[in-house]
């Protein structure tokens, strides 16, 4: 039921939007609008005001704004009020704010959610340095070694963790050259990401040169019998080092009831600790709560705007580079996702917390507002891709070639709505299984 709500909420609030920057812009130059309405198919909710009649339907996936006189083939009167009476700059003003109200909900939505504050990971701003590889992953393989720094990714700059794990993600199972920096020596590598999780996204092996952190030990349990205090740093369990929380949790799990030796180090000092972790249910129980290095993050109001707007801008260029893979075939067509998706990815940031589903809808948002430009005839883009060249030719499409080039758009969004249907039916385990090719 969560993940339903949650859906509901930020689909709901997308489209509203997205459909209110229509009917504010159709109203301001003068527009009758016939129809407002949140969903598509029957509907379900209804009051008129005036002209127009304000709906919710049964469909929760997209909405519509009707205006009088909107297609060459509706009724027409002739009078100022309908859609094609208006001037081309006119009609552009109201196909282009649907998007563009996305595009501010996603800057407006993601401020907030920055001026709150948060505990963000210390390594993330700072430059790619490989503190460990995994046993066995592609950085491994190609000879990435502790200490290197990664300078490029297919010949773009990644001067911070982020912005490498970021292009690692959207490169997975193709070749990737990379430039790192050892000793004073610049080298050239090719890598392989794999693809990894249920939107299989790319993975070389390479981890930030940080180390857990002991935050507390718990009262009686084989932690603090052995001697492990808060503050400690984990550097190593039976001399695998320790980089993230995850890998000592894996760790411990698979030593229920065999003593294994950590390594810890307590102020200037470096301290080998035997301990033996209690087996609890099917994994390991130690008596320790870790944490990774962190650094406060609290900006003032305007701090957040402006981040909020550099984020975005470089979320829009990941949009555009992942839409440019798409057609060269550098990224999977596994990487995108559709409403099932989408309310899955809902439910479970409503399980982490309000911000962090208002991070899922500035997300969204931008994507919406940056898809709906794109211009394929049927999108808003799309639309103004036809006045644009109507304008150029300086006379109007006959009905025919509209109708081929809405057809044409057509055919390309099912099949892509298609495609994102069918990831996410291979992402249900249990719809997978059903699906003898996948197995």
């Amino acid at each position: 039921m969560t993940t339903l709500l949650a859906f509901l909420f930020v689909l709901g609030v997308l489209i509203f939007v997205h459909e209110l920057g229509h009917f504010l812009a159709a109203r301001r130059v003068g527009v009758r609008v016939l129809t407002f309405s949140l969903g598509f198919g029957p509907k379900i909710l209804k009051v008129k005001r005036g002209d127009t009649e304000y709906c919710v339907s049964a469909i929760p996936l997209g909405g519509y704004v009707k205006m009088a006189g909107e297609n060459p083939d509706d009724p027409r009167s002739g009078q100022a009020d309908e859609f094609l009476s208006k001037t081309k700059w006119q009609r552009f003003q109201i196909l282009i704010m649907g998007p563009l109200m996305n595009i501010v909900l996603a800057v407006i939505v993601l401020a907030f959610v920055l001026a709150q504050g948060a505990d963000v990971p210390a390594y993330r701003d700072e430059p790619p340095v490989v503190g460990s590889t995994l046993a066995g992953s592609p950085a491994e393989r190609v000879g990435i070694q502790r200490g290197d720094r990664i300078l490029t990714v297919d010949d773009s700059q990644v001067p911070t963790w982020e912005k490498l794990l970021i292009a690692i993600a959207t490169r997975p199972d193709r070749d990737v050259p990379l430039t790192i920096l050892r000793n004073g020596q610049t080298q050239s590598l090719t890598v392989r990401p794999t693809a990894e999780g249920r939107y299989e996204v790319g993975n070389i092996g390479v981890l930030p040169d940080i180390n857990p952190i002991v935050q507390s030990v718990f009262a009686g349990d084989r932690a603090e019998q052995a001697g492990v205090m808060a503050k400690d740093v984990v550097l190593a369990v039976n001399g695998e080092r320790m980089v993230l929380r995850s890998q000592f949790i894996e760790a411990i799990g698979r030593n229920a009831e065999k003593e294994i030796t950590l390594t810890v180090k307590r102020g200037d000092q470096t301290l080998t600790i035997p301990v033996t972790p209690e087996k609890r249910g099917e994994g390991a129980w130690l008596g320790v709560a870790l944490t990774e290095p962190t650094k406060s993050f609290t900006p003032t109001a305007f701090e957040a705007v402006r981040l909020s707007v550099q984020r975005n801008i470089e979320s829009s260029g990941l949009i555009f580079t992942t839409l440019a893979g798409l057609f060269t075939g550098d990224t999977s067509v596994r990487q995108l996702q559709g409403p099932v998706g989408i309310a899955q990815l809902s439910g479970e940031s409503a399980s982490e917390g309000l911000l962090s589903l208002l991070s899922l809808m500035a997300m969204l948002s931008i994507n919406l507002g940056i898809l709906n430009l794109m211009p394929i005839p049927v999108l808003d883009g799309g639309h103004i891709l036809i006045l644009l060249l109507e304008g150029i030719a300086r006379r109007d499409f006959s009905m025919q070639v509209k109708e081929k080039m809405l057809l044409a758009g057509f055919v390309v969004l099912m099949m892509l709505m298609v495609t994102v249907i069918y990831n996410d039916l291979t992402r249900i385990s249990w719809i997978e299984g059903l699906m003898p090719w996948r197995n």
